[in-house]
């Protein structure tokens, strides 16, 4: 073998190791007997016990759940209209000032985006009296506000790709473009939907700085209260839950490469279907 391809596995072993060996360990101590969380001293499951009957976790949980579910929604819908138009409307007036907006989320510190962000929500109340205080909406909102941004990235890479003389084929024969696209422009951009539905899931789940800004009492996330928790030392109790939320994720992945993947399998017997019939 080759020394360049030598040193070059070497690295990619060295990385993954760097990044993957940490959450094989953390997976370990979830299962540790001690209560401190660097010291093995036998295999035991009571701290999953001890974390279905915590309460505050459980209900952080919940709570970051509905608002990954609600925001990765909103994101998709609101991150697929800005692809949609910056893909399919060509030039117009502003397109660069919506070009930009919709990319400054991705580049912008999210302190100074949660700042702004709660700045607006405290003006807006005082204004019209909406939204009253901080919890679920204003979270939703500022994690969709950010999400979205992703979403159109992916959602525009698809449309950019895919083949326009399909949909005015359509067009041609008749379709209305509503129906254009519910039919032939949806099911061929929905691996980029999904794709950005789960990103924008988990940006949500994960986001801790935004969330610290918009929220109030009462609306306390999974993150902030492992943030919490964290600082005062780790709790084995931690360990198990970030267990559970990689084992959740991965079958997730799992699951939309398995669906992915056999629609771009079906699309691809479809093309091959419809060159065989015009032939």
């Amino acid at each position: 073998m080759p020394k360049r391809s030598t040193f070059a596995l070497t690295s990619l072993a060295f990385g993954y190791a760097f990044l993957y060996v940490p959450i094989l360990i953390l997976i370990i101590f979830s299962f540790n007997e001690n209560k401190l969380v660097t010291v093995w001293s036998g295999f035991s499951t009571k701290w999953y016990g001890q974390l279905i009957h915590n309460r505050q976790i459980i209900d952080a949980v919940w709570l970051s759940l509905k608002i990954a579910f609600m925001n990765a929604c909103l994101a998709v819908v609101l991150g697929t209209l800005v692809a949609l138009v910056l893909v399919r409307f060509g030039r117009f007036r502003g397109r660069a000032l919506l070009s930009g907006m919709a990319a400054a989320p991705l580049v912008m510190p999210e302190v100074i985006m949660g700042l702004s962000l709660l700045l607006l929500f405290v003006s807006l109340e005082q204004w019209i009296g909406w939204p009253k205080g901080r919890g679920v909406t204003t979270i939703t909102i500022a994690h969709a506000t950010f999400c979205m941004a992703y979403v159109a990235v992916i959602v525009q890479s698809r449309l950019v790709q895919m083949d326009v003389s399909i949909e005015e084929a359509a067009l041609d024969l008749g379709a209305k473009p509503a129906k254009v696209f519910f039919v032939i422009t949806l099911p061929i951009i929905a691996p980029a939907l999904l794709s950005g539905w789960l990103l924008a899931f988990t940006l949500s789940l994960d986001d801790l700085v935004i969330a610290s800004f918009v929220s109030g009492p009462g609306s306390t996330t999974l993150p902030m209260v492992i943030f919490s928790k964290v600082r005062l030392g780790v709790s084995p109790e931690i360990n198990a839950l970030a267990t559970l939320l990689i084992v959740v994720v991965a079958a997730l992945v799992f699951i939309a490469g398995i669906v992915m993947s056999r629609q771009e399998a079906q699309r691809q017997r479809d093309i091959q279907a419809a060159i065989a019939a015009n032939q």
